[in-house]
């Protein structure tokens, strides 16, 4: 028998064993008894929550569709999204590729096309289409990793960048540690460069959060923030000023999953002073692809109200984000994966109907952000197991092939 066909509480006990973990030190860690961990890992306490399933995936350090099994078979979509990410995981093993391979004969691809084509990746991200972006990236990563060992700093953002989309779809997918991996690298490319680290630590606080560490991914974008804060105030509107309100999101976001409910609150009010100022990114030249604004801002308020557990205040809050004028400019990736956070904000609140009808507008809206991550998955499992199920989700989840 497979791990995937095992029932939930026999995975959750090899989990927590491989964890090195004892019932009562997962109990602890849950705020459960070891009776209640006990009586689940022998099927006699029955795992149907997403809250309760989300914690437990959160300890054990896995994603939550790991614990689901069966009940959530990748689709074929899936599967050829696995395949693309190991086309990712192949390309970030090539170490030196562009000193020892065959492109270290080659002339590396002009910086401005190199520059064009690290634009479409970024607009193909913004439309959600990973399948897409799964085969043009691996290339691009060799392409931007040979200018930058041939020209130097002069393609060392290109790289970042290239390096910044590879994370963040990685994370997108459900990978946090290849993620982490490429936003490390990121990292490591833009050393020295006060802005290219900033633009670096946005992902890097993103993969930290998908592992379940909020307190590094913390720590890495308040630091970056500040790094830069001086020159975002000193050079007014200019895009570093929304490269420094997005670290300040990323980092109201990992206050609110390490549960600082202050600390949460405070850095969202500092992001929304700064988008006060800076107006919707989409009016200027988006140098750093941070979708940074008063919208963006709101968005965030609801996402980390969800994190903290407040779900009445994620729906009264999820109102001024969809009655907002510039909603509807915002890229599909953006209102999609923000439409899931309202979902399990809906679902928090005890309305799965209301859960229901968001995610099925996330999948009007960008299909592959609800077909193809795993949070998208485990939400739509739990809300097929509610009575009564409304026809569109039971469509959509038969689609994915969850019972």
């Amino acid at each position: 028998m497979t791990a995937r066909e095992l029932p939930i509480g026999r995975r959750v006990a090899r989990l927590r064993v491989r964890r090195r973990m004892t019932q009562q030190m997962l109990a602890d860690r849950l705020g459960k008894s070891k009776s209640w961990v006990d009586k689940v890992e022998r099927g006699v306490r029955a795992l149907d929550r997403y809250t309760v399933i989300q914690d437990l995936a959160a300890v054990l350090r896995v994603d939550p569709v790991t614990l689901l099994g069966r009940d959530a078979l990748p689709s074929q979509a899936a599967r050829a999204a696995a395949q693309g990410v190991d086309g990712l995981r192949a390309a970030l093993d090539r170490y030196d590729a562009a000193l020892t391979g065959p492109q270290a004969r080659q002339a590396a691809p002009p910086v401005g096309e190199l520059d064009q084509r690290v634009r479409h990746a970024w607009l193909t991200y913004q439309h959600a289409d990973y399948p897409q972006l799964l085969r043009v990236l691996p290339e691009l990563l060799g392409e931007t990793q040979h200018a930058h060992s041939t020209q130097g700093d002069g393609a060392a953002e290109l790289l970042v960048q290239a390096y910044r989309i590879t994370s963040s779809v990685l994370v997108k997918l459900g990978v946090g540690d290849l993620g982490w991996l490429a936003a490390d690298r990121a990292m490591s490319v833009a050393a020295g460069n006060p802005l290219l680290v900033a633009a670096a630590a946005v992902p890097l606080g993103q993969a930290l959060r998908a592992l379940h560490r909020p307190r590094p991914a913390l720590a890495v974008t308040i630091a970056a923030a500040h790094r830069i804060a001086p020159e975002a105030r000193r050079d007014g509107l200019s895009p570093e000023l929304a490269l420094h309100g997005t670290l300040l999101v990323q980092a109201a976001l990992a206050a609110a999953g390490a549960g600082d409910e202050r600390g949460a609150r405070e850095l969202v009010d500092q992001a929304a002073r700064i988008a006060d100022k800076a107006g919707e990114t989409g009016e200027v030249h988006d140098r750093h692809w941070t979708g940074f604004g008063p919208t963006a801002v709101r968005m965030a308020r609801v996402a980390a109200a969800v994190e903290l557990g407040a779900g009445g205040e994620a729906v009264l809050l999820h109102g001024r984000v969809v009655g907002a004028d510039h909603w509807r400019r915002l890229p599909a990736e953006h209102r999609a994966a923000y439409l899931l956070d309202a979902g399990r904000g809906h679902l928090r609140a005890g309305d799965p109907l209301a859960a229901g009808r968001a995610v099925v507008d996330a999948d009007r809206t960008a299909p592959t952000e609800v077909r193809l991550r795993p949070v998208a998955r485990t939400l739509l499992t739990d809300l097929a197991r509610r009575e009564p199920v409304p026809a569109d989700v039971a469509r959509l989840a038969a689609a994915l092939g969850i019972g």
